[in-house]
């Protein structure tokens, strides 16, 4: 694709290299080690393999590029740049300044061209191996004969720290399994961390344990050799039923006097270093930000390049549209990320006659009446799909078609990567990373699940899903102490708070099962964040009431008299609230269903006040977890039933609720001890605003 002229090849190396130490320099802050050692590898896949259209980052039938190794930002922003991207100069300038679109880790959505935000280590990788599934489900789903419409790779450039974070090595070990053929990892394996030399701690041979999760691994031993990665590529390319790795022996800071030292990862050279390095590269100029002419218009022709191969690919979709009219709109359709027409149609419900049911139980049968009218919906569970109930019924197991085995568990008899059902086994922090990927590439809504305890496990991915406001949603059933025999070690306690903290991440415990209806209408809909649905294990009632998911709370039972008693609560906890009201009297006490007090703290005044009236403060919140967030809401006269200080137990479920202080009789109690002691709050609280 480029041209093969090594002296001018080698000018284009140095280009990247000496704009991005620049930069670095200018901002006195950056890691100046790998632009200047991967560069090389970098420049051999987007001059010769790497399809993409910097007039249009957004192309469907693009590469996919994944800087994993965050921390050598400028290495992407440069390649950025160079090649023609509405990403200009002043902003490479700009470089970790307020406000630019160059920050100091990539973020997706601020320069065009990043795929995805990286920087914490190894999510980049796991991100790409969701790429590259989303690629292989969609050619499965909409290529037919004489007519291929998707059909592109997924490169990821990483480093040691990368892969020795454990979501790489999870996400690696089920991309062998899957067989992604067109997931290409290039290695920059320098072997200096930010401390030190990785002989300090990270001694494996990584080719071998990669070939022994069912990768096909190149090695190249002079990273510098833009022919050999070339030719690496070429091979990886070349093998279509496996990932490949390529380690790239490379020297990190190259041409720097730090070379191949662990002073030049993450601090910026200083400036008589910067000469000192354009000098022993034989760059042809110390002036800062210089870009010499012929290899900026060598850079430059990937635009045309560009231009070309994705008027190809619309000549080839035109004729795919008329061979195939209602698979073409249903492609633009997904890849808009728009749902189909009539698609919650067939979301039951559920009545109070009926008997009570788990949420996680009305979550998959509402999961299957979205399945099957969105034909994007894909995802599956940590190898939990017996108790999440997330299985997608008759949708098939995303599995490599060439992969024969035993297949008990398996959701049905489609067998491919036409299926939706995605068994990632027990990889919690890869299946988050993944599923960001699957909703990154575009054209499929992924979905996950596992015990809301293992949340733990998948933080640091649905942290960047949300800082991507990604449209990914996360199933965690077993949400309490009511999980019951298994124990402290399997029942969440502070895991509602810790998620509800995320910014952009809405976190929703419905009461019953037609809430739980309700937060799938509601994250099927949702613009701005990740939705995560925090279900019961145990039958809880079907309650009587609007299921107003979408406003955070709602009254659900309102008082018959003059109000004096709020009770509010989440999840389960909702029919015990009204348990207690039956006792203390329907006549004064109102029950507020809270599934979300994130999204009830973002509706306007007038709302939260006609649902907590600023002139009732005898407020109670219930939930069976840490109490933090609640008081907020209570206000300061206020009392939250909950969980301090203490993990769960192992013993039924109900025992533990009973012990735990939540009974109907419990609550009552310390609703009566409330509203006995409330007067002297009241004149206690108002002597002290009045001092």
């Amino acid at each position: 694709m480029s041209n093969t002229d090594p002296a001018l090849d080698q000018l284009c190396v140095n280009t990247i290299r000496a704009l991005s130490i620049d930069a670095i320099l200018k901002a006195n802050s950056g890691h100046p080690g790998l632009p200047l050692g991967a560069a090389p590898a970098a420049w051999a896949l987007w001059s010769r393999h790497l399809r993409h259209n910097p007039r249009n980052p957004s192309w469907a039938d693009r590469d996919r590029f994944v800087l994993s190794a965050g921390h050598g930002s400028m290495l992407l922003y440069s390649l950025l740049h160079l090649t023609g991207y509405d990403l200009p100069m002043d902003e490479i300038k700009r470089f970790r300044q307020w406000g630019s679109r160059t920050p100091g880790h990539p973020e997706h959505g601020q320069a065009p061209g990043v795929e995805t935000t990286t920087g914490p280590l190894g999510q980049g990788f796991g991100n790409g191996v969701g790429m590259a599934s989303a690629e292989a489900h969609l050619a499965a789903r909409f290529n037919r004969p004489g007519h291929t419409v998707v059909d592109h790779h997924t490169y990821v450039l990483a480093g040691d720290g990368d892969l020795m974070e454990g979501v790489a090595m999870e996400a690696a070990s089920l991309a062998g399994h899957l067989g992604l053929g067109k997931l290409v990892c290039l290695y920059d394996a320098n072997r200096i961390s930010l401390a030190g030399a990785t002989d300090l701690s990270f001694t494996q041979d990584m080719g071998g344990t990669f070939e022994s999760c069912g990768w096909h691994v190149e090695h190249v031993a002079d990273g510098n050799s833009i022919d050999a990665v070339d030719a690496a590529i070429t091979a990886a390319r070349e093998e279509t039923s496996r990932p490949s790795l390529i380690v790239v022996r490379s020297n990190i800071g190259f041409g720097s006097p730090k070379q191949d030292s662990f002073g030049v990862h993450g601090s910026p050279l200083k400036a008589d270093e910067v000469l000192a390095t354009k000098k022993a590269l034989g760059y042809p100029s110390d002036e800062p930000f210089f870009i010499p002419e012929e290899a900026a218009a060598d850079m430059r022709l990937a635009v045309g390049r560009g231009e070309q191969m994705e008027a190809e690919w619309r000549t080839r979709f035109e004729a795919y549209r008329k061979a195939h009219p209602d698979l073409a709109a249903e492609f633009e359709r997904a890849m808009r990320g728009e749902l189909p027409e009539g698609w919650d149609a067939d979301i039951p419900r559920f009545s109070a006659e009926d008997k009570p049911l788990a949420t996680r139980s009305a979550g998959g049968k509402v999961i299957n009446a979205l399945a099957a009218r969105v034909p994007e919906l894909m995802g599956g569970s940590a190898d939990l799909n017996p108790s999440t109930n997330t299985a997608l019924k008759g949708m098939g197991d995303f599995q490599s078609p060439s992969r024969e085995g035993d297949r008990q568990g398996a959701v049905g008899e489609d067998w491919g990567y036409g299926g939706r059902n995605v068994h990632f086994g027990v990889r919690e922090h890869a299946m988050g990373a993944i599923a960001s990927g699957l909703a990154l590439h575009g054209g499929i809504r992924p979905y996950t699940a596992t015990f809301m305890v293992f949340a733990d496990y998948m933080r640091p991915s649905i942290r960047l899903a949300a800082l991507m406001e990604l449209p990914v949603v996360y199933v965690f059933t077993h949400d309490s102490i009511a999980v019951g025999e298994d124990g402290p070690t399997h029942e969440p306690v502070e895991q509602a708070a810790a998620l509800r903290v995320i910014p952009h991440l809405t976190v929703l415990r419905p009461a019953d099962a037609n809430e739980t209806a309700a937060a799938w209408r509601f994250a099927m809909t949702h613009k701005g964040g990740p939705v995560t649905m925090l279900l019961t294990r145990q039958a809880v009632p079907i309650l009587e009431g609007p299921a107003d998911v979408a406003r955070g709370g709602y009254v659900l039972a309102d008082a018959e008299g003059p109000l004096a008693l709020v009770l509010m609560a989440s999840g389960s906890e909702v029919s015990l609230a009204l348990e207690a009201r039956e006792i203390l009297g329907a006549a004064k006490v109102r029950v507020v269903s809270m599934p979300s007090p994130g999204l009830f703290l973002k509706q306007d005044q007038a709302y939260r006040d006609s649902v907590l009236p600023p002139d009732v403060w005898a407020r109670m919140a219930l939930e069976a977890g840490v109490p933090q967030g609640w008081h907020r809401l209570v206000g300061p006269l206020g009392e939250v039933v909950a969980i301090e200080n203490r993990f769960g137990a192992s013993a039924p479920g109900k025992v533990n609720m009973e012990k735990y202080g939540f009974s109907a009789a419990q609550v009552v109690e310390k609703a009566r001890a409330l509203l006995a002691a409330f007067p002297t709050r009241a004149k206690q609280l108002s002597a002290a605003l009045t001092r």
